[in-house]
């Protein structure tokens, strides 16, 4: 089928070519270049930075236009397949790490090693480049990045008497658990685990105690195994929700922006979140409302915590590989890096970037996301081929009732790892 598509593909430049007499570019007939961009970008500061990126760009290079193409993060998976599939895909595209993996060994991506000019792969660490290499290419930028906090209610964690972490002295997750139990109260409960989709987050907080789930083999293919480490997250959350009852179960089914009229009311005293989720508090705290960015607790393995950076990739059947790629090195200049991290609250990926003195204020918690990025790492699924599938009928519905105290640990183990490696197996035959 990739092969009919290309074929036909290039048998339609070819024919475009000749009718135009266009000896280059797209077939317009003054030879301009377009690539086609498309972005995630949702929030309004980040379209907007997106936007005029793309504008300074055509302005500079009249012979290279970029068209700014509007994507959504809710459907670009099932988009950007049917694209591949039809030959129409974007040259660049805008994702997230944890997505790329089929594509990328669908053959639908370009490896970007020969293209990267230096100065852009100098400048992000290997740990970040990990997240987007699969089989030893690499299919996609990671660029910004985004840990889980804790975001507290600052004058109930006062008037409680807790510690208060730091990231050089942060809770571990027994103490953390304590610490949810002596900040329930009357109509309070210490903590709101939102959790409508579980499974990123369940995965990637347990790299801090030593959790992986997946293991990849001599002969190159991934197995679920639940080590010790695997289970200090799930089972804290677990205890917290049936145990201690100091996790309010009805957020169980939440997703982020669902806990924060809660939180601001005074019944969840702290919310994990993606950092950007600061962004909505800002905008929709109540008046002299007091809240402050806590780091996700430690384990065995300090804060380290998995990532799924976004990304930009380059279509494997785009014309303009080369032209794509400087477009892609120009967006992530480590000024620019800068103004994009800030447009979607997040952590640029870029060592330059991320010394930027703006990302080290105490000001909104950014100091405190600055300091997590050393910590980050890549997500434990990034390169597992048939983890979407794993993750929505299996890990999804078995966390749900495991965290709910619908099922126990033990069948929680039976569904992530005997169920679980029957989806795998299909994959690596």
């Amino acid at each position: 089928m990739r092969a009919l598509v290309r074929t036909a593909a290039a048998a339609a430049t070819a024919l475009a070519l000749l009718l135009t007499g266009c000896g280059g570019g797209d077939g317009v007939p003054d030879g301009r270049i377009t690539l086609r961009f498309q972005s995630l970008a949702w929030q309004k500061e980040s379209v907007d930075i997106n936007k005029q990126l793309v504008k300074e760009w055509n302005a500079a290079h009249p012979d290279i236009r970029v068209e700014y193409v509007q994507g959504s993060w809710d459907s670009v998976h099932d988009q950007l397949l049917t694209s591949f599939e039809g030959g129409e895909a974007p040259d660049i595209i805008h994702d997230a790490s944890d997505d790329l993996a089929d594509f990328a060994y669908g053959g639908y991506l370009a490896d970007l090693r020969p293209l990267l000019p230096k100065g852009l792969t100098d400048g992000i660490p290997r740990t970040s480049w990990d997240t987007a290499t699969f089989d030893g290419g690499v299919y996609g930028v990671p660029f910004l990045q985004e840990p889980r906090v804790l975001i507290a209610n600052t004058r109930i964690l006062k008037a409680s008497g807790v510690r208060i972490p730091t990231p050089g002295k942060p809770w571990s997750w027994a103490e953390f658990r304590q610490v949810t139990k002596k900040l329930t109260g009357k109509g309070r409960y210490g903590v709101a685990w939102p959790l409508k989709e579980p499974v990123s987050v369940t995965l990637n907080l347990g790299l801090s105690a030593g959790g992986q789930l997946f293991h990849r083999g001599a002969d190159g293919k991934v197995t679920v195994a639940m080590g010790e480490g695997d289970q200090v997250v799930p089972g804290t959350i677990h205890d917290q929700v049936n145990t201690d009852h100091s996790a309010a179960r009805t957020a169980l089914g939440m997703g982020g922006g669902d806990t924060l009229p809660g939180f601001f009311g005074g019944k969840y005293a702290m919310v994990p979140l993606g950092f950007s989720y600061r962004q909505q508090v800002v905008e929709q705290a109540p008046k002299g409302f007091e809240w402050t960015v806590l780091p996700a607790p430690a384990g065995r393995d300090g804060l380290a915590q998995g990532v799924s950076p976004q990304t930009l990739s380059v279509a494997e059947d785009s014309p303009h590989k080369k032209e794509a790629v400087r477009f892609i090195d120009f967006l992530l200049r480590p000024a620019n890096m800068v103004r994009l991290a800030k447009g979607d609250w997040m952590l640029p990926t870029g060592t330059e970037a991320l010394a930027d003195p703006s990302l080290h204020t105490a000001d909104r918690g950014w100091a405190t996301g600055a300091a997590l990025a050393g910590s980050l790492r890549s997500a434990p699924a990034q390169s597992v081929r048939g983890y979407p599938e794993w993750k929505d009928k299996v890990a999804t519905p078995a966390l749900q009732e495991y965290y709910s105290g619908a099922i126990d640990a033990a069948e929680l183990r039976k569904r992530l790892v005997t169920d679980g490696n029957r989806v795998l197996a299909r994959y690596q035959r």
